[in-house]
């Protein structure tokens, strides 16, 4: 299973502040949403709860639970709902994924694969497509396009702290959207920034195409770094910093009074700046290439999370799906109510994607 449902540290300190109590009422508050959409109240809370606790007792937990934004009253004296927030935390701490049973296989494969070898590439997709919808009462989405297209235009858009959408526009006019993880302190503007410049230099060249330019090009600048750091080694007038596991990107210089005599000198330790912010932003435009060209995993968009289609009151949950030389070639998914059964529809997407890639072939 290659769901993702790692916690991310705001989520985990509101999750460590429940205790079992506190988390039991959550759970089944979350159930009961997921199962009837209707709101909870504390006295058949107290009912189903396998400790014994008054509704009295489980309205003060119900109102610390208000109080950490986990769950809501959509009327006054009604029971509770979750919220956005509150599903979050869910689906990344405390969502049982299971697997699908040989049955539930079978039963898509014979729906996906079903004329069998005669069937195309779309046959695949648009079967695909109206398995998922009916499976799992919601819309069935499928995107698709060649991997190895020629781009006119790519772009970022940030979806969230950790999260992006790369959307990639061929020349042929086709359009894929695939998502990736973003590193830690990934900014607006430096999505904003790579979007220009791999748009200025790499259009009309594949994805594959446009990382071997870049990794060229890290290794032209290297080189001249490597060069013009040499010689200011060799002049006693700069240093790298000792460091375990190799060199670092650290350069200390020495006998600044002496630059100011030198003209070269102090000209190569401008250059040396100016390489190495070529380094880092070079280094920066081939991981996030990369994070396009492995985008993987199921992800789960949660109401308005769910940029990719702007629809409030919904969630997608999405997975790419890969050719016989692992290159992603597409995303399919589900697209329904934020209460859709994510136990059960998470499993499905992640199996019919990696069938959707074995029958799809090169």
């Amino acid at each position: 299973m290659t769901a993702d449902h790692r916690v991310p540290d705001a989520r985990g300190s509101v999750l460590s502040a429940l205790d079992q109590r506190s988390r039991e009422i959550f759970k089944r508050i979350v159930d009961s949403y997921l199962e009837t959409g209707e709101p909870l109240g504390s006295r058949n809370l107290a009912r189903i709860l396998p400790m014994a606790l008054s509704p009295a007792s489980v309205r003060n937990v119900m109102a610390d639970l208000e109080g950490l934004g986990l769950i809501y009253a959509p009327h006054t004296s009604a029971g509770r709902l979750p919220t956005e927030s509150g599903l979050r935390l869910f689906v990344d701490a405390m969502l049982e994924v299971g697997d699908l049973t040989s049955d539930e296989r079978r039963d898509i494969e014979s729906r996906v694969a079903g004329g069998g070898a005669g069937r195309t590439v779309d046959d695949v997709l648009s079967e695909a497509g109206r398995m998922l919808s009916g499976l799992s009462r919601g819309a069935g989405v499928v995107l698709a396009s060649k991997s190895d297209q020629r781009l006119k235009h790519i772009e970022f858009v940030r979806l969230e702290p950790g999260k992006a959408l790369v959307v990639l526009v061929g020349e042929d006019g086709s359009v894929e959207n695939r998502l990736i993880d973003l590193d830690p302190g990934t900014t607006p503007s430096s999505l904003v920034e790579a979007t220009n410049y791999l748009n200025t230099h790499l259009r009309g060249r594949s994805l594959a195409e446009a990382r071997a330019e870049l990794n060229q090009r890290q290794r032209q600048v290297r080189a001249e770094l490597d060069q013009l750091t040499a010689r200011l080694i060799d002049a006693g007038l700069a240093s790298w910093v000792e460091a375990s596991g190799g060199r670092p990107d650290t350069l200390i210089v020495r006998g600044q009074a002496n630059l100011l005599d030198d003209v070269r000198a102090a000209e190569d330790l401008e250059r040396i700046r100016l390489l190495f912010d070529d380094i880092e932003t070079q280094r920066e435009l081939v991981h996030l290439l990369g994070s396009a060209e492995a985008g993987d995993g199921v992800r789960i968009f949660i109401g308005s999370e769910n940029k990719l289609f702007s629809l409030s009151g919904s969630s997608l949950v999405v997975s790419p799906y890969r050719d016989s030389e692992s290159r992603v070639v597409g995303v399919l998914g589900v697209i329904g109510p934020t209460r859709l059964n994510y136990a059960r529809i998470v499993p499905m997407v992640d199996y019919t994607a990696k069938l959707v890639g074995r029958l799809i072939g090169p």
